[in-house]
């Protein structure tokens, strides 16, 4: 099962957190991302699924060095909405942000200066995405599983799993 069939299990399942009002705020949040960095909405897909990758990572690097909980309470505290610089730097050192920067703006030509000041806020999101799937009861969290236990092949995409949340509710 995919990531975004995942979210949408978390959705329209009452003892999972995902809701179409997380959903939207979300995606409200991508959109007003979009527009303050004057971007169009296909070059912060290309940032999103960059940094998400990125996320991933150190998350699966977190999960292989602390433990599933660890991520577990990462993704917990520092997924929302709003800014958080202490979400970054949760995940990454002062020099992976910069590197994490610049292989963005490589691959979609926005500034680097400008998407590392994005951090704080694209990562806080992609923890928010990958909330949905955390039980209300405590235990495990079927979205953030998928995304750790990707084979690498491209299939988990946070990016494409926005799109296809945006697609689905109208946006």
């Amino acid at each position: 099962m995919g990531l975004f069939d995942q979210i949408l299990g978390a959705v329209a399942n009452p003892n999972q957190q995902g809701s179409m009002s997380q959903l939207g705020g979300i995606i409200n949040a991508v959109q007003q991302m979009s527009g303050n960095a004057g971007t169009d909405s296909s070059t912060m897909q290309a940032i999103m699924s960059i940094v998400g990758g990125q996320v991933r990572s150190a998350l699966q690097n977190k999960q292989a060095n602390e433990g599933s909980d660890a991520v577990q309470n990462i993704v917990s505290q520092f997924a929302g909405t709003s800014p958080n610089p202490n979400a970054v730097s949760s995940l990454f050192s002062a020099g992976m942000q910069q590197q994490v920067a610049q292989m963005a703006s490589q691959r979609t030509g926005v500034d680097a200066n400008m998407i590392q000041q994005m951090l704080p806020m694209i990562v806080p999101v992609v923890l928010n995405f990958l909330q949905s799937g955390a039980s209300t009861a405590g235990g495990g969290n079927s979205v953030l599983s998928t995304f750790l236990d990707s084979d690498g092949d491209g299939d988990v995409d946070i990016a494409d799993a926005m799109r296809m949340a945006s697609q689905y509710m109208g946006r």
